[in-house]
């Protein structure tokens, strides 16, 4: 399939996974990765795979994952440099944005087994 007539990617959250995945053409293409810490969801991890490089899709992913946060109710604690760097250059979400602490930090590595 041309790019011409590739579909529109979508993005997912997949709960039991604790993430949110892009798909092209319905194959996962990339992924951002988070935990919950009581009203906050906690971005540690955002990759897009190699194959689809190059194409914006980190910032389709993060945008509509925040989008998804505000909708929830919930925080963005963005440990994730990727989400970082995207809220730098996004301020429509600084009003849903916590700053990452040692206490967050910590918690997180708890969460993760680190």
């Amino acid at each position: 399939m041309s790019e011409q007539t590739a579909t529109a990617p979508v993005v997912q959250r997949v709960d039991a996974r604790h993430r949110y995945e892009i798909l092209v053409d319905d194959e996962r293409a990339g992924l951002t990765a988070y935990r919950d810490r009581n009203d906050q969801r906690v971005f540690f991890h955002t990759e897009i795979d190699d194959a689809y490089a190059g194409r914006g899709l980190a910032a389709i992913l993060v945008e509509q994952a925040l989008t998804d946060v505000r909708a929830s109710g919930m925080r963005i604690v963005p440990v994730c440099p990727y989400v970082a760097k995207y809220l730098t250059k996004h301020l429509e979400f600084a009003d849903i944005t916590d700053p990452v602490t040692p206490e967050v930090l910590t918690w997180l590595d708890a969460r993760l087994g680190r």
